[in-house]
């Protein structure tokens, strides 16, 4: 079966004007109702960092988890973050943006990539405790345009490192919208042959003209944990001034059901969401 996380959190993230805290709620709470594994809904980290993200406890209290099985996932950045998230038993999954650029990790999280290593160990920990699970984002995974150093040698090892503290779940992310079918093509399967006891992800940025042919990629190398947002919203205002979109989850739809693949989703709940986003994304 195919995982689809919807990331309203990435989407709504580089957006200027606050969106109220009632519209953000209601917006995923139509989600919710889709049928998606997993809702990547917020993020506690600094208000100075992400000013759109300070509400997310109060969207979390408004959320109604009472019926379906969909999941969620906050994304936390430094310890203080994983203290806040594990207080609430809503979240089943702790997201961490690690990153191997260190110009990325530095601007993310205000840490470089050892102490940030530091920091998911602390992560892993803690999770296991509160009884949820943490995703490791392996952020500019596929290159990055500071002019790092990256290969995929590079991308192993660290991957390597963060297996051998616990990681079990790793999503492979292109933060700028970098990578290329031949790059998802050699990568993704190497790792999953590499690490067989990881649950591997993707966690793709494109433009609306390549996003089939990653998509494709990642498909053929044998994902099937898939993140999305709804029309393509989104990006990551950390990376750079000019934020290169999320797959859109529409496409990712479309793509499964050529395949004849079973995305058990409610299209009408999910087009009740599509129409209500005009309200978030104006």
């Amino acid at each position: 079966m195919t995982k689809l996380i919807e990331c309203p959190r990435d989407a709504m993230q580089g957006i200027h004007d606050f969106i109220p805290t009632e519209i953000k709620a209601k917006y995923i709470n139509l989600l919710l109702q889709v049928g998606f594994d997993t809702i990547d809904f917020g993020s506690f980290v600094s208000e100075k960092a992400i000013p759109q993200l300070k509400d997310t406890s109060e969207v979390l209290d408004k959320l109604n988890l009472s019926e379906g099985k969909t999941k969620l996932l906050a994304i936390v950045a430094n310890l203080r973050g994983i203290e806040e998230a594990i207080k609430h038993p809503q979240i089943s999954y702790l997201g961490f943006p690690f990153s191997v650029s260190e110009t990325f990790q530095q601007r993310n999280t205000n840490a470089g990539i050892e102490t940030s290593l530091l920091i998911v160990e602390k992560l892993l920990n803690h999770s296991e405790k509160s009884g949820k699970q943490a995703v490791i984002y392996l952020s500019m995974g596929f290159g990055n345009p500071y002019g790092d150093p990256w290969s995929n040698e590079i991308v192993e090892h660290w991957t390597n490192e963060l297996t051998k503290i616990g990681a079990g779940i790793i999503s492979l992310a292109d933060t700028t919208g970098i990578s290329s079918p031949e790059k998802i093509n050699y990568l993704y399967p190497h790792l999953v042959s590499s690490f067989p006891k990881v649950e591997f992800g993707i966690h793709l940025h494109s433009t609306p003209s390549s996003w089939y042919e990653k998509i494709d990629a990642a498909w053929e190398s044998g994902c099937r944990r898939f993140d999305s947002s709804l029309r393509g919203y989104g990006g990551c205002p950390m990376a750079s001034d000019q934020l290169t979109g999320n797959i859109a989850t529409e496409g990712l739809i479309s793509f499964l059901e050529a395949k004849g693949e079973d995305h058990g989703l409610d299209l009408e709940k999910w087009n009740e969401a599509v129409e209500y986003s005009s309200k978030v994304f104006k």
